[in-house]
């Protein structure tokens, strides 16, 4: 199976990030991580302990600043990329073509090379300018998939809301996973009352 690319940029949301990562360890699949600088402090935030004390050495884990990183190559096969959670700065770079970091450097690959690329952007409100962005990337063949959690599967943890946008990122990836159940069936096995 061909890698995937996680790049973790500075927005809220990194139980998102966390729970693929645990995901793809879990089930033996090749991942790479790219992160920012203000993703690692944000991660050490939200996450209560440094990235790179919690990630086992199989997964290879790339500053913003590695420049001789695989995936800055277009010659490098990957599957796809998901930036997650993708910050409104890494989003208008990208939309602009402005390849200031690793990060960005791959995104623009990704593109390139017609790979499937994912961003779940972490912001709310949006405004003109961060929508004529993803507007401009949806465009490109970049996928939009922002962190909105469906509550039909009745989610009861934050984990299971964490769940059901890493299940979403995984069907576009076409992954099988058991993190959420699709609506057919949930109304299946439910019903309406």
């Amino acid at each position: 199976m061909e890698e995937i690319v996680l790049a973790i940029t500075g927005a809220s949301g990194m139980i998102y990030a966390k729970t693929m990562l645990e995901y793809f360890y879990k089930q033996g699949m090749p991942i790479k991580c790219l992160i920012s600088k203000v993703g690692e402090r944000i991660w050490e935030w939200e996450m209560g302990r440094p990235i790179s004390s919690m990630l086992p050495p199989e997964i290879g884990l790339y500053a913003e600043d590695d420049w001789w990183a695989p995936m800055a190559s277009g010659s490098y096969s990957v599957k796809a990329m998901v930036i997650m959670p993708c910050s409104m700065g890494t989003l208008a770079a990208i939309a602009q073509g402005v390849s200031n970091n690793l990060i960005h450097r791959t995104a623009d690959v990704m593109l390139k090379e017609n790979r499937p690329l994912i961003l779940v952007p972490r912001e709310t409100p949006l405004n003109v300018i961060q929508l004529r962005n993803m507007l401009t990337l949806a465009s490109a063949g970049a996928t939009i998939l922002p962190a909105m959690p469906g509550f039909y599967q009745k989610p009861k943890t934050i984990q299971d809301l964490a769940n059901f946008i890493v299940g979403r990122v995984l069907d576009l990836l076409k992954i099988p996973h058991t993190l959420t159940k699709g609506w057919d069936e949930v109304q299946k096995n439910e019903g309406f009352r």
